[in-house]
């Protein structure tokens, strides 16, 4: 059984009683019992004084990229840090009135898109120089914290969706990526990791004694964080990543797509861990939405073998090379409209343009192992975990 950050700081909740506390959670930021952490700090006669929520709201309610305004009905004042601009992600001077402690506690999924840890790195540089304390409640990476995989962002590509220089999946921990932000970001801050006990790096999410809740509207399931670091790419395209379903990221398709030679062609490469079956469905909301859409469901047959970011690569490679219909989406991304969004999610441009040029995906698949290389040779000097 893992103990979080959360259950450590419980055991020790007097030292805490005397602080005026911001506490940046979500619905994921529960104990073992699955009770709230603002219901049972409140119990234990900490001072709440406000919370702080990220994307998708408190309780997880709103669709991507969805500005947050009017939260529930709630016993505690609770500020979006998402709003409808930039400038929303980031707490304002005045959101940090009466308080000395911030607490962060929320459940990431291992994926550098995923942006939850970049709400805490922006809060982190909010609060440099304060005399507030910033602690992250450490919880487990559920992709694992040994494999990592995908480019580094480019220099001007820092965006919501890539705002530290880590690979697309980074297997490092929330405490981890803090402390990766605070030495990147050279900031002076009174930061504080309160770690786990009993995670490995190796270690399934099944495994960890912790229930999975949703951190947000489509990840419904463990399986689902698995595919996420590929095909989150579909965003930045014409292709529906299967939201508005009951399985999003882990199908995928357009009404174009023949789903037989899809399948076939995906299959045929051998990519490890996977299996693509040809479907078709209706998106009730997003891309498409009511079309009937041909496409693949991913099965991942072996967690520990398959790279999602490679798999998204060759699907993405091949709605290019066989649908004349397939486009790269221009405009607006995460309140980024410098770049478009492939290129954000991506880390650069450079994928998007070998793809549109025709590269044979061998010679896509290698596009960013320099960069791997590289992380892992300085990851360790992160690791708050052993194995």
């Amino acid at each position: 059984m893992v103990r979080t950050g959360l259950e450590r700081l419980i055991a020790d909740a007097g030292s805490y009683r005397n602080r005026n506390i911001g506490l940046i959670a979500n619905h994921t930021s529960v104990i073992l019992d699955l009770a709230y952490s603002w219901d049972i700090l409140t119990r234990l006669g900490l001072n709440i004084k406000k919370v702080f929520s990220p994307e998708h709201g408190l309780f997880g309610a709103e669709q991507d990229q969805v500005p947050v305004g009017i939260q529930p009905r709630f016993p505690f004042k609770v500020t979006s840090l998402y709003g409808n601009s930039s400038q929303s992600l980031s707490p304002m001077k005045s959101h940090l009135e009466d308080i000395d402690l911030v607490l962060f506690d929320i459940q990431d999924i291992g994926s550098r898109y995923y942006t939850y840890l970049n709400s805490m790195a922006l809060f982190m540089r909010a609060v440099e120089s304060t005399d507030i304390e910033f602690i992250v409640l450490d919880r487990p990476n559920p992709l694992g914290g040994l494999s990592v995989e995908g480019p580094l962002p480019d220099k001007g590509y820092e965006s919501f969706v890539g705002l530290l220089p880590v690979p697309v999946r980074h297997g490092l921990t929330a405490g981890e990526i803090a402390l990766l932000a605070k030495s990147y970001f050279a900031l002076d801050l009174n930061l504080k990791i309160i770690g786990m006990e009993g995670w490995r790096r190796d270690m399934r999410y099944e495994d960890t004694g912790l229930a999975w809740i949703p951190p947000s509207p489509n990840m419904p399931t463990i399986n689902t964080a698995f595919v996420y670091p590929g095909t989150c790419l579909l965003e930045g395209t014409n292709v529906s990543e299967g939201r508005g379903t009951t399985t999003p990221f882990e199908i995928a398709g357009a009404p174009w797509v023949d789903p037989y030679l899809l399948s076939g062609e995906l299959n045929s490469i051998g990519l490890p861990g996977v299996y693509f079956r040809p479907v078709f469905f209706r998106p009730v909301s997003g891309k498409h939405c009511g079309a009937l859409a041909g496409g693949v469901c991913i099965h991942v047959r072996d967690r520990r073998a398959f790279k999602p970011f490679c798999t998204g690569v060759a699907l993405v490679s091949l709605l290019r090379a066989h649908y004349s219909g397939f486009e790269f989406l221009q405009g607006v991304y995460e309140f980024n409209a410098d770049h478009p969004a492939f290129d954000l999610l991506a880390g650069g441009p450079s994928l998007r343009r070998m793809i549109e040029s025709g590269t044979p995906f061998g010679r896509l698949e290698g596009a960013w192992e320099a960069d791997e290389n590289h992380f892992l040779s300085i990851k360790e000097e992160l690791h708050l975990y052993r194995d």
